[in-house]
């Protein structure tokens, strides 16, 4: 391990752009969060029990929802598939996903990881340091990488919701936001009360 200039430390092979390829041998670090971009590792902060809480409640409202076959994974890594296999890659570790049960099924058996053209949605729940991050960052990553649905959740009072959705050339188009209750037809029929997410108890 090298040491950053900030003190911590960061994984080897970290001295030069990483394909997602590189990435994907890294040993296990259980104390960071690391996401590739562009190449370069970059960490980001643990969550606060807020957000983590917002992560779980919405995990139990959408497991009852969900049609057979799809499944919701929380804090896991993507790769956007925007670079060559031998160019830097670029990887995300949204809050939580959707996506199939046998794309899940294929990144187990090969130790790969899962790949954005099997993302149904992506959602990422903003904290105060991830404000411009998730609302145009990576808006814009995961639209370039063809992910149909992103939901960028804002647990400040009241708690939003912006449902945003490809819209071919234009990237993606939102609702605008929405609080209190979100109901949507595509990709599937959902519901959910977006108050009770902050909560921890019903």
């Amino acid at each position: 391990m090298t040491a950053s200039p900030l003190g911590w430390q960061l994984p080897p092979n970290s001295d030069h752009p990483l394909t997602t390829a590189e990435y994907e041998r890294l040993p296990e670090d259980t104390e960071h969060r690391w996401e590739l971009q562009e190449g370069w590792l970059v960490m980001s902060l643990s969550p606060k029990s807020r957000h983590m809480v917002t992560t779980s409640q919405l995990i139990i409202q959408l497991a009852p929802q969900l049609p057979t076959g799809l499944g919701a994974i929380p804090d896991i890594d993507i790769n956007l598939e925007l670079a060559a296999p031998d160019e830097p890659g670029n990887v995300r570790r949204p809050d939580l996903i959707i996506v199939d049960s046998a794309a899940y099924e294929r990144s187990d058996a090969e130790g790969t990881l899962l790949r954005a053209s099997e993302v149904l949605v992506i959602v990422e729940i903003v904290s105060r340091g991830s404000v411009r991050m998730d609302n145009v960052i990576k808006r814009g990553e995961y639209a370039d990488a063809g992910i149909p649905h992103y939901w960028i959740i804002d647990v400040d009072e009241p708690v939003s919701l912006v449902d945003c959705h490809l819209a071919g050339e234009f990237g993606y188009q939102d609702n605008g936001g929405v609080a209190g209750v979100f109901t949507a037809s595509v990709p599937f029929p959902v519901r959910l009360d977006l108050d009770a997410l902050v909560r921890l108890t019903p």
